[in-house]
């Protein structure tokens, strides 16, 4: 049985990068519609590297409060510098009408708390008493949770400096003992709110007995904003990001060759978050997209531009690729052994291998005697080489690239023609490529090297040149 959604409440996701240019958000979202400020619900994120510095830098590895807290040493001061960090974040908002003595105050309390927690658990290591991971997890759970509550406290104090009535949703849940799941602690914290006099400004983070970060580790910010649009049903929930969802990032093919795209589904998001480009979390989308709860990803510096709208059922109507993406982080891994041919199970002798070694992969080719997999370069470890090559006759570890062109829309004869041809057109040679039966997504597998020149040609090729332009607004 289908459920009404409810078209005077909105449930919108603002991301760090956003949070940080607040003034872009307070003008651009939240007070740009005068006619509708109240009944929105804002799910937001930490300000741009707050995270990082609590747990670790998420694209680099760099090493931030967490792992001084797992090593035991230093914690504790690098607490003290993050107070004084996030209290140089607050005087930036000052002009906003952020009031930065009650602003500061929060920070020392909620770090005060933290502090409390985390001291709490290095006396449980120290006893050896508990599992010594389990510990280390609920203390990433502790602190990851400080950057989405002091974005979420700023953005309330700057709202109601602002004449709006706006009012906290801190699911972080440090001033309560609830052993809630996540979906509890949300259902009890929405149950019977009245929102049509007020705005809700809710943390990313949600505490739950399951641990968020154990589920879902840096991409629980979507999981909530996900879970909160479920609860609630909005008639479509909203993704502002800093950029638009385009046929290719504007940054390799420059913004005159990136082409909007107006419309899309819940499929061709998942292919994108495979390989890293993240539309939505697909373990936040998965949830949406069975309650039938549409997301529109807008361009935060953009009010007045729809966006992208991503339903369940959507296809194009023409037959073309919306959008070519990929990544340059992968490896190639090659197993030749001529025994593989005929043998009924090599395969899976060779997934219970990446199993143990906590791999999945992105892309599968085989034959005869060979079968290639592509996995996140970060998977590849000294470990898991020494046993393939104990295991199978030729192993071949190849630092790659890969770049997929995808679409709601395309299968259609040509198209995979199209495609290999604009590689070779640009020099680029293909050491792997895989398309199923479905044909939202063709994947080719590259030299690292040639990365750019790849995504370049595919975009100008299959969206720009493709006959069937979408118009940019």
């Amino acid at each position: 049985m289908s459920v009404a959604h409810n078209t005077q409440i909105s449930v919108e996701k603002i991301g760090g990068t956003s949070m940080s240019a607040f003034g872009d958000v307070l003008r651009h979202i939240m007070l740009h519609d005068k006619s509708r400020i109240n009944g929105r619900i804002y799910v937001v994120s930490a300000y741009s590297g707050v995270t990082n510095q609590l747990l670790e830098h998420k694209k680099t590895g760099e090493r931030g409060i967490y792992a001084l807290f797992a090593e035991g040493k230093g914690y504790q001061d690098a607490l003290v510098a993050l107070a004084t960090s996030l209290k140089q974040l607050n005087a930036g908002f000052a002009d906003l009408g952020l009031p930065l003595a009650v602003a500061d105050a929060f920070i020392d309390h909620r770090i005060a708390q933290a502090r409390e927690y985390l001291g709490a658990m290095q006396h449980v290591l120290a006893s050896g008493y508990l599992n010594r991971k389990d510990v280390l997890l609920a203390a990433r759970e502790v602190l990851a949770s400080i950057g989405e509550s002091h974005s979420a406290f700023n953005s309330v104090e700057i709202l109601k400096a602002n004449g709006v009535n706006a009012v906290l949703m801190d699911l972080a849940g440090f001033d309560d003992n609830e052993a809630w799941t996540i979906d509890e602690r949300i259902a009890q914290s929405f149950k019977g709110l009245e929102l049509s006099d007020k705005v809700v400004v809710a943390t990313g983070y949600t505490k739950g007995t399951e641990g968020i970060m154990r589920e879902f580790d840096r991409g629980y910010s979507e999981v909530t904003f996900s879970k909160i649009a479920v609860e609630v049903r909005p008639a479509e929930a909203v993704i502002h990001k800093e950029f638009h969802l385009s046929s290719a990032d504007p940054n390799l093919v420059g913004l005159e060759n990136a082409v909007i795209v107006g419309a899309t589904n819940y499929d061709v998001a998942d292919q994108l978050a495979d390989v890293g480009m993240e539309a939505i979390h697909p373990k936040a989308a998965k949830p949406m997209e069975l309650a039938a709860i549409p997301i529109r990803l807008k361009n935060t510096f953009e009010p007045d531009h729809p966006g992208t709208l991503i339903t369940k059922d959507f296809v194009g109507e023409r037959a073309r690729v919306e959008m070519v993406t990929g990544t340059d982080k992968v490896t190639l891994v090659e197993i030749h052994d001529p025994s593989m041919v005929g043998t009924v199970g090599f395969d899976a002798d060779l997934m219970t291998v990446f199993t143990q070694h906590d791999i999945s992969y992105i892309l599968k080719a085989t034959n005869a005697n060979s079968i290639a997999h592509l996995v996140w370069d970060n998977q590849i470890t000294p470990e898991l080489v020494a046993e393939l090559e104990e295991r199978y006759q030729i192993v071949t570890i190849k630092p790659s690239a890969i770049v997929c062109a995808i679409g709601s829309n395309i299968g259609i004869p040509g198209v995979l023609a199209k495609a290999a041809h604009a590689l070779a057109d640009a020099g680029v040679n293909v050491n792997c490529v895989s398309q199923t039966l479905r044909q939202v997504n063709m994947q080719f597998v590259i030299e690292r090297e040639d990365y750019k020149t790849a995504i370049k040609a595919l975009n100008l090729a299959l969206c720009v040149n493709s006959g069937t332009p979408v118009p940019k607004a």
